[in-house]
């Protein structure tokens, strides 16, 4: 590990400083600076000549501000000599801009790829992107962990009896198939249709969720919205209780407030790729950082880091099918 070197951005050293802990290393300093006129430089405080250097910082808000100062330190790296540079974005927010689905409308997630390119990243090392198809609009090679093994070993350890893994929508149901695959459980979905930045309207739940313990497991959780409208439709369905798992907890706006006044989710858990709100010391966090650093010692030594996946992907190892829909 002698020829890392590991910055972080602003966004979240926390995670970083856990990532560097796991490879026994340590975070290198960075100067970020703002001119007169607003504008930020971004200085690397450490030699990285022909060194291999990652750059920690997930795209949360204020994200346009996270974003800029990425792309400045990955030119300051390029521009410093550095033999790769790998963009370490454990929460890759613009995934959602993903399709052309209205008229004259941006497609930030391919801008952004991009913009990460032409600043001199070599690869990016990111988890659980909204669309999977947003690996392609790179033109480096990207490389997407999966929280689900971490999730799967959280819940292994609570009685799972009379459990059913749900997905708010169809396009989640994939993820949602493989996580109640290693947990053996049935899944079941909502059908969701999006009327607005926050809100959902869920009219229905393909699958049958009567009388069981639901455990919600979605990827991104910002508002709330969709896991409340869930919420209540699994409780007009005959669901007995709710416990919400996902990736990436924003919670922005009242969403802590909201989801913590729902007097029918039992447990809300996450992982570390964002920071985590103030005020919710009930919230479950699952670090994934013990992941991020084996993913980049691979990364590093020219290994696979498809087989961190092996028993939890079943493109590496299939299991058994639960039963249920799909």
């Amino acid at each position: 590990m002698k020829d890392i070197v590991v910055f972080s951005g602003s966004a979240h050293h926390e995670l970083a400083n856990r990532i560097c802990e796991h490879l026994d290393t340590r975070l290198c300093p960075v100067r970020i600076s703002r001119f007169s006129n607003d504008c930020l430089q971004a200085q690397l405080l450490t030699n990285v000549r022909q060194r291999d250097v990652y750059i920690i910082q997930p795209l949360v808000p204020p994200t346009q501000e996270h974003l800029m100062e990425l792309l400045l330190m990955i030119d300051a790296a390029k521009r410093a000599s550095a033999a790769q540079i790998t963009a370490v974005i454990p929460h890759y927010s613009y995934a959602r801009s993903d399709k052309k689905d209205a008229s004259r409308i941006s497609l930030g997630g391919r801008l952004v790829a991009d913009l990460l390119v032409t600043a001199g990243a070599s690869r990016v090392l990111t988890m659980q992107l909204h669309s999977p198809q947003v690996q392609g609009f790179f033109s480096c090679p990207v490389d997407q962990l999966t929280p689900l093994g971490v999730l799967a070993d959280h819940f292994r350890g609570s009685d799972l009896a009379g459990g059913v893994v749900v997905s708010p929508d169809l396009g989640n149901a994939k993820n949602a198939t493989q996580f109640a695959r290693l947990l053996g459980l049935p899944v079941a979905a909502g059908s969701k249709q999006r009327l607005g930045d926050d809100k959902v309207v869920i009219d229905s739940i393909v699958g049958d969720v009567t009388g069981r313990h639901a455990i919600v497991l979605d990827d991104e959780i910002a508002t709330g919205g969709s896991i409340l409208e869930i919420t209540q439709r699994l409780k007009d369905f005959g669901a007995l209780s709710v416990t919400v798992a996902c990736t990436h907890g924003l919670f922005a706006g009242r969403a802590v407030e909201r989801l913590r006044a729902n007097q029918f989710i039992d447990d809300v858990v996450t992982t570390d790729t964002v920071p985590p709100p103030d005020g919710w010391p009930e919230l479950t966090i699952l670090s994934v950082a013990p992941l991020f650093a084996e993913a980049i010692a691979r990364i590093h030594q020219g290994r696979s880091v498809s087989k961190l996946f092996k028993g939890v992907d079943p493109v590496y190892a299939p299991p058994a099918a639960p039963e249920g829909l799909f």
